[in-house]
């Protein structure tokens, strides 16, 4: 069964956790992505915090497959900006395989962060953000191709 975007931005923390663990690596993703935050899921703080995040700061990611590395796409322009390697490697959340986007050696402003992210549907990957070794927000990457 496919998830979609609904699906994940309107599930409790407990089953976005469940879906990670219980989802495939998939491939290192080439291209576009549009990017959707989830932050605070299931209270009244979500969707204001969803709105800023998405139209405002964040709005999503371009990977460069080949090159193993991606730029963020920041601010209303969607600047490109904010650079991390791309890799796969255990992940912090359970150990097993994850596609690792790692900030700590391209980014002073992001040097803490490490993104983890597992394919949940075709074209549709669920992340975990972490700051330092802390556990903070999910967030969906969407490809059209």
């Amino acid at each position: 069964m496919a998830v979609t975007l609904q699906d994940l931005t309107t599930m409790a923390q407990a089953d976005l956790d469940d879906l990670f663990r219980r989802s495939p690596i998939g491939e290192i993703p080439n291209g576009d992505a549009q990017g959707t935050a989830i932050v605070a899921p299931g209270t009244d703080l979500e969707l204001p915090i969803l709105v800023f995040a998405r139209w405002l700061a964040w709005q999503g990611k371009v990977f460069y497959r080949a090159q193993g590395y991606l730029l963020n796409k920041v601010g209303p322009l969607g600047v490109h900006l904010i650079k991390a390697r791309v890799y796969v490697a255990p992940s912090w959340f359970d150990s097993q395989p994850a596609i690792i986007l790692d900030y700590s050696q391209t980014s002073l402003v992001a040097h803490k962060v490490r993104d983890e992210i597992r394919e949940v549907s075709p074209g549709t990957f669920l992340g975990i953000v972490y700051y330092g070794t802390l556990k903070t927000i999910n967030f969906v990457l969407q490809f059209n191709n």
